[in-house]
């Protein structure tokens, strides 16, 4: 059983974005690129890592660049037990088999880099709105038509496709909760991978995602009731949310997991008494994104230690 002190905890990649401070995208940065930014998260304490392809495509590596980063992974003293892709939906009409074809390649590669899961989404790339928003998510984004039997049933069938070769790697599946996708509200998301029927495949429960919408959501715990069952992976973050009914306007903004909407403390037991034993992976967006992450991980092993993990 996984303790407070050994649970893997691990730093996103996303502050650091996808290209150097020069412009060079980082799948073609030299390896001392990729260390300077590791060996930050290292500096912070962080023992673990999550490689996302929003920072550095492993999927797109030759294998010689491929080892080059097993070798910095090593220097700087990460582990990595999980790999999260993003905005590369494998129903994705101009690019899904490109990005089907990656997942099976970072499938193939997760048991070198030692991690246990691969998390997956049906989010798509960002709208020119969304780039030029103070916050993406105050913009409209991709929308996936639950009404379109045809794709709803291939992202079925990809899904099973990479859990099915995921499992004879000994790698578990997770699937990342986003609004307005197939995966977008719990009950969607449990139909999911209940169409889905793999015993490796389960949920990423980034509720996150649907706390910082301007539009009205589900009571949140009653949406982590119904998802935290299913749950094998967390990207985990929180927001303050507020709303004025009456002007129906909203207001959210990242915040620390102990400060936000979301009380951590007590969906944290919740899951560890459904049997929850996934890795965490530490989210946040604006300001010192990495230290927050810092600040997360630890709130973290607080809650599991006073759960007596």
């Amino acid at each position: 059983m996984r303790t407070a002190e050994n649970w893997p905890v691990a730093a996103n990649m996303l502050s650091f974005g996808s290209t150097t401070a020069d412009g060079i995208p980082n799948v073609d940065a030299p390896a001392e690129s990729w260390r300077a930014q590791l060996q930050q998260v290292a500096d912070l304490g962080f023992a673990h890592v999550d490689p996302t392809d929003a920072w550095l495509s492993i999927g797109e590596l030759s294998d010689t660049r491929f080892g080059e980063l097993l070798l910095v992974l090593k220097d700087v003293g990460l582990a990595v037990p999980s790999v999260s892709t993003t905005r590369r939906s494998v129903v994705d009409a101009r690019h899904g088999d490109d990005y089907l074809r990656l997942g099976h390649t970072i499938i193939d590669r997760a048991p070198e880099l030692g991690a246990e899961v691969v998390s997956f989404g049906f989010m798509q790339a960002l709208k020119p709105a969304q780039e030029r928003a103070l916050w993406f998510w105050l913009a409209e984004g991709h929308h996936d038509d639950v009404a379109d039997r045809d794709t709803y049933d291939l992202a079925v069938c990809r899904v099973r496709e990479l859990a099915d070769h995921a499992r004879d790697v000994g790698v578990q599946v997770s699937l990342e909760m986003y609004e307005d996708t197939y995966l977008g509200t719990p009950d969607l998301a449990v139909r999911f991978v209940q169409d889905v029927d793999r015993d490796n495949v389960g949920l990423n429960p980034d509720l996150g995602n649907l706390v910082r919408l301007h539009r009205p959501i589900e009571d949140i715990p009653t949406m982590f009731e119904k998802v935290l069952p299913l749950t094998n992976f967390w990207h985990i973050k929180n927001y303050t949310r507020d709303e004025d009914p009456t002007t129906g306007s909203y207001a959210t903004h990242p915040t620390p997991l102990v400060q936000g909407v979301v009380n951590y403390r007590a969906v944290l037991r919740r899951a560890l008494d459904l049997g929850f034993e996934g890795v965490f992976v530490c989210e946040h967006y604006g300001s010192d994104s990495l230290g927050v992450a810092a600040i997360n991980r630890e709130y973290i092993r607080d809650v599991l230690r006073g759960a007596g993990r």
